[in-house]
């Protein structure tokens, strides 16, 4: 199982060699202003607790020149009660800051997850497509425990110990400016290794947590997996791909303690050589009378109360491009825009394809190409009579080669070509073409100008070789894709148009691979349908012949596992057909919805199947013989373009391409059979 280095490469690999850790952290304000109250309060509350304890030495030199000096125990009594209260409301201040932030914090991290969820939804296929899961899984997980913390403590811990650095050196020299100077001297060497330890830091950080997320997708693959890593036996190789992805995360992570550790060695050792040169040189001033032993116990109090807001720099700027690494990858896919129409480019009608699709005679346009005068050309049986070309049926039914389905006043549209009487015009398919995003340029588009009209109550079958396109053709209807150019309509309306909740509440689908939730059996159908209830339910459930459902443990109340594998691939196919079509959808779109059904099982649901199809306008991709007999009409898909389209009788006869698709897959039947 290759882990894909896509979004990798979408995502720069590794932090930008000129990224503003600040810039990146500043794009957190928008989740952080509701609870900015809360978060100043706790930051001000530090601050106060912080500075509280540079007052601590001030009380030392007053008990050590006064009370001590003077042998009075009563001063000595006080100023130990003085230091309690001093250390007491700075553990109270702290206390309080940490209960300031708790909530508010969580709810931010909450909210991001949310908003990272609710988008992942809105983003197109494509996307997911580049993107392997476990990218995402970690940016919904670790990379926001990341910010929680930041927000939580360095965030405010970086404002308090500036403050307190900045006050402590204030008393440090006004208390006496020579030795103070000896502590600020290494200031300059800190402020610039903190700047090359930001660059350097910031590429490992970034680099560490890809690799936790393409660890985090070999995870999920191994685990989902399972069966077939079992079955093929290939649990050593796939613990030695394990292996070598941990490997390299533990390789990255211990680059980056390194880093750490040395800034940290350095952090610490300049301000402790400092410190004890300002010992050396006190001490020497005190014998020599020029300072008071007070003034020099308050001095150094004073520095070894900075000391801990100095050498936490190194962690905390640590912590700091952690998080502005978890924020760029946060907001890498936020700022993935769902594809919209106006993203793409629109249609171009071109007169004259005819003679690069199908003519009017294979129901697929007229002279032009497109249509006829109907608005669909082609063969309209009625009464027995086969009529082709343009011609416009006025009767209340139009018979189309497998079925009796409602007409408009024209019979399957209007002579406008569009609507009828504007009640009902089906699915329309007007010179869609479609190519993939990632794809070579050079490389000829998936789909090129497909015309097709399905009529409304008619049922469509969709016939092709193998990787013709069948399947990106029924996405585009959900507009799970988008189409790179032409137009599809539902009804006369511009599926773009439509917001995709509406959209989606018109056209139901069920997918050849089916997806099943951790949920239970009846969750799973009623997904298809928002107000769906129990009698909805049992109905959908009687078509997909899923009754098989009454006999588990707990009904429709049974939990199915983690992808429905407690199931068989027959029944995971049932329930996805059961969720189509459970709130009587407007339109169905099946993408070859009965492959994994034995033949018994798929004669019962062909024909409890054929009553739902009476009532919606349905796609069925087929590859069966006795799923195209589903179908009033049948369009073979060639190339990229629909070839032909017509009954299944009259193809049969007339292509050699049909023909050949449905002997070979009857052949295959046959040599199943017993």
């Amino acid at each position: 199982m290759a882990v894909t280095s896509e979004p990798r490469a979408q995502e720069g690999g590794a932090a930008p060699r000129h990224r503003s850790a600040t810039r990146s952290l500043l794009r957190l304000w928008p989740y952080v202003r509701p609870v900015r109250a809360r978060l100043f309060s706790a930051a001000a509350v530090a601050v106060v607790a912080s500075c509280l304890g540079l007052v601590i030495p001030l009380v030392l030199k007053w008990m050590v020149d006064g009370p001590v000096a003077h042998r009075d125990p009563g001063g000595v009594w006080l100023g130990g009660a003085l230091l309690l209260a001093l250390g007491s409301a700075e553990a109270a201040l702290f206390g309080l800051r940490r209960w300031l932030v708790g909530r508010p914090l969580a709810s931010v991290e909450a909210a991001m997850r949310a908003d990272l969820y609710r988008h992942l939804q809105r983003l197109p296929v494509s996307f997911h497509d580049r993107w392997p899961s476990g990218q995402l899984l970690s940016r919904a997980t670790t990379d926001l425990m990341l910010l929680r913390m930041f927000l939580a403590f360095p965030l405010t811990f970086l404002v308090v110990n500036g403050v307190t650095i900045l006050a402590g050196f204030a008393i440090l020299l006004s208390q006496e400016w020579t030795l103070g100077l000896v502590l600020v001297v290494p200031a300059v060497p800190l402020v610039i290794l903190c700047s090359l330890f930001e660059t350097r830091y910031a590429t490992v950080a970034r680099t560490v947590q890809d690799q936790t997320g393409d660890l985090t997708t070999v995870v999920e693959e191994g685990v989902l997996g399972v069966r077939i890593v079992k079955g093929f036996g290939r649990h050593r190789s796939q613990a030695r791909a394990f292996r070598a992805l941990s490997d390299q995360v533990r390789s990255t992570e211990l680059h980056k303690a390194r880093l750490l550790a040395t800034l940290w060695a350095l952090i610490m050792t300049l301000p402790e050589l400092a410190i004890g040169a300002a010992l050396v040189l006190g001490t020497v001033r005190v014998a020599d009378g020029d300072l008071s032993a007070g003034t020099l116990v308050a001095f150094l109090s004073t520095a070894m109360t900075l000391r801990w807001p100095v050498e936490s720099l190194g962690f905390l700027l640590a912590m700091s491009q952690d998080a502005a690494t978890a924020t760029d990858r946060y907001f890498d896919v936020m700022d993935a825009e769902p594809a919209t129409a106006a993203d793409r480019p629109r249609p171009t009608r071109t007169r004259g394809r005819g003679e690069e699709g199908a003519s009017g005679k294979d129901d697929t346009g007229g002279e032009d190409g497109t249509e006829g005068e109907d608005g669909t050309g082609g063969e309209v049986r009625t009464g027995g009579e086969i009529r082709t070309g343009d011609e416009v049926r006025t009767g209340g039914k139009v018979r189309t080669g497998g079925r009796d389905g409602p007409a408009s006043k024209y019979g399957a549209g209007g002579r406008d070509g569009t609507n009828g009487e504007g009640a009902a015009d089906g699915l329309r398919f007007e010179g869609v073409e479609f190519a993939y995003a990632d794809a070579p340029a050079e490389e000829p588009p998936v789909l090129r100008g497909v015309d097709l009209h399905i009529r409304s109550g008619e049922t469509m079958a969709l016939v092709g070789a193998t990787g013709s396109g069948k399947t990106t053709l029924t996405a585009l209807v959900p507009r799970l894709h988008e189409a790179t150019r032409g137009r599809i309509t539902v009804d006369g309306r511009d599926i773009t148009a439509l917001p995709r909740e509406e959209l989606r509440a018109l056209v139901a689908v069920a997918f050849e691979e089916p997806t099943l939730f951790s949920a239970t059996a009846g969750e799973n159908v009623l997904m298809g349908a928002a107000d769906a209830g129990r009698e909805e339910l049992l109905r959908a459930l009687k078509v997909a012949q899923a009754d098989f459902v009454h006999a588990l443990p707990e009904g429709t109340g049974t939990e199915v596992g983690e992808q429905g594998l407690s199931l068989s691939g027959g029944q995971r196919q049932r329930l996805a057909l059961a969720r189509a079509v459970v709130g009587g959808p407007r339109f169905l779109v099946l993408d070859d919805p009965l492959s994994a059904l034995d033949v018994h099982t798929e004669a019962l649901v062909e024909a409890a199947l054929r009553e739902v199809l009476a009532s919606t306008t349905a796609l069925v991709v087929a590859h069966r013989p006795s799923t195209v007999l589903l179908a009033d009409r049948v369009a073979l898909l060639s190339g990229g373009r629909i070839a032909a389209v017509g009954t299944h009788q009259r193809l049969l006869w007339e292509s050699a391409e049909y023909r050949s698709l449905m002997s070979g897959q009857e052949a295959e039947e046959g040599e199943r059979s017993p």
